[in-house]
Order: C-alpha cells, then sequence, then structure tokens
C-alpha cells in the first residue's frame, strides 16, 4: 500500500514508518518536521487545506494514497494549556479524517489512548485485566480530547458506512533508550499504579498500527495497544494486592502478564507483542 503518516517524526511516528518500509509499504511522512528525502511532505497539519493537498498529491512524492495513519498530537497533558491542547488535537484528527475521505482513503487508523481507561488510576478499575468492554473514564483534558475523537471516528463512520477506522489505545510509548529507567521503580510499585503498570515498546506499537491496516474492519473499532508484560519485575497478581486488593479479576493473570488486556487485538488484528523491556536490560 502507499500509506500516509501524520506525526512521522514524532516517537511513535519514526518507528511506525520504518516498520511499514520494511513490510514492503510506501510511506509517505507528514509532519511539521522531518528528513525532506523523496518519503517526507512538510505539512501544517493544523491547516485543512495543506493536509487536504498533501493527501490529495503531491508533485514528485505520490498522486494519492491508499491509506492514512494518523499520529500528529500534542502527545500528553501538561505541554500546552488544556483548552489549547483540546482544541489542536480534536480539530486536527477532525481535519486530516475529512481531508482522507475527501481523498477517496477508505482506510484509517489513528492514535487514541490509554488515558481513556480512567487515567490516573486513583479510583479502582471496575476489574483486571482492563480491557474494551469497561466504560470509557476520561479524567483530565487530554483524556477528554482523546474521547472526542473516538466519538468523531464512531459517528464519521456512521456517515460513511465503507470507512474503516480504528483508534488504538496506546498505552505509555518507550523507546529501548527508556528501559534504563524502569528499575529505578522496582522498589514501589505506587510509582506506576496509575496505568496498572503498562508500557508498550514502540516497535510493537508500530506492528499493531501494520496490523489495524492489513485487517480493516468497515465501521469504527478501538484495541488497547500494550506490551506482553508489565513494568515490573514482580508478578501482576501481587501488584493487583499491593495497590488495589479489593479489584476482582476477569480471569486468571499468569506471571508478569500485562494488566492492559491485549486479547483483543491479538483476536481480531492479530497482533503479537514481540519486545519487553527486560530483553534490553
Amino acid at each position: 500500500m502507499i500509506i500516509a503518516v501524520t506525526g512521522s517524526s514524532g516517537k511513535l511516528g519514526v518507528a511506525v514508518v520504518e516498520h511499514l518500509r520494511q513490510r514492503d509499504h510506501t510511506v509517505i511522512g507528514m509532519d511539521v518536521v522531518g528528513d525532506r528525502g523523496p518519503g517526507f511532505v512538510q505539512v501544517d497539519l493544523a491547516d485543512y487545506g495543506q493536509i487536504a493537498d498533501a493527501l490529495a498529491g503531491v508533485e514528485e512524492r505520490h498522486d494519492g494514497v491508499d491509506a492514512l495513519v494518523h499520529l500528529a498530537a500534542t502527545p500528553a497533558p501538561g505541554i500546552r494549556p488544556d483548552t489549547a491542547l483540546i482544541q489542536q488535537n480534536v480539530s486536527m484528527t477532525i481535519g486530516v479524517v475529512q481531508a482522507a475521505r475527501r481523498a477517496g482513503i477508505r482506510s484509517i487508523v489513528h492514535a487514541s489512548s490509554e488515558t481513556l481507561l480512567g487515567l490516573p488510576l486513583e479510583e479502582p478499575p471496575p476489574l483486571a485485566p482492563i480491557d474494551e468492554s469497561q466504560a470509557v473514564r476520561p479524567n483530565f483534558m487530554y483524556a477528554v480530547g482523546k474521547h472526542l475523537e473516538e466519538e468523531f471516528g464512531r459517528a464519521i463512520c456512521r456517515v460513511q458506512p465503507q470507512l474503516a477506522m480504528t483508534g488504538l489505545r496506546f498505552s505509555n510509548v518507550m523507546a529501548p533508550e527508556d528501559y534504563a529507567e524502569f528499575e529505578t521503580w522496582q522498589d514501589d510499585p505506587a510509582v506506576r499504579r496509575w496505568n496498572l503498570w503498562g508500557y508498550i515498546d514502540r516497535r510493537d506499537g508500530a506492528h499493531a498500527v501494520e496490523r489495524a491496516l492489513v485487517t480493516p474492519r468497515p465501521g469504527y473499532s478501538t484495541y488497547i495497544i500494550a506490551a506482553a508484560d508489565t513494568v515490573m519485575r514482580r508478578d501482576s497478581a501481587e501488584l493487583m494486592a499491593a495497590e488495589f486488593p479489593a479489584v476482582p479479576f476477569s480471569r486468571e493473570v499468569r506471571g508478569r502478564e500485562t494488566l492492559l488486556s491485549i486479547d483483543a487485538a491479538r483476536r481480531d488484528l492479530g497482533y503479537s507483542p514481540s519486545h519487553s523491556w527486560l530483553d534490553e536490560s
């Protein structure tokens, strides 16, 4: 496929571009900054006219794309004032998706967030592992923005039923160089209780994006995307007993298995994470 990737210069974006190219797809990166090679187009993604033009075709780059991966956003709370952050992220997603529709693109994957699962978990989750059946619980403005983006996706797929749009609720994205810090968390499980000790290696995040692209499901779907394990050396049941003793388990959890369920992504997308921080330490 010919695939446009917005936010191609970001922490996850660089891994997605590399992974898709390794799988023999043609990738056009789109961002405000980046390598000015033949696979990159400099675009102000907050400008609808620019993104619509870029997706329709760019001289000496492409004549149109088959699919869109939308990763561009302010990636976390605290970087910009709340109102500016939510206005930018939501309006950018609306503009990018609308431009893709106008360009005839029928397969879209976008970055949603684990923050919709009730993070930070000051209030215990109803069950563990947390899965997609549990109610969305946005607790701060960044998460509210991601909730609005998902609702927009559901609505636009109702308007255009042949559209396949997937929201990937990525856990805390990590690069291999981030893993040295993990050892500093091992003595106190409370330090990372806020997301049930979850994370995602950006290489596995890229694999999830590819799986969503090659197994499109008409309509709007969301999936939790996390590593197969946690950021801790302790067993997951022990972590839950220490920090959330009253939370019941929906099924058996073995060893250091993730408490952010990736069962649906495994089943529907063929997602199979292969990287662990322990392999890099």
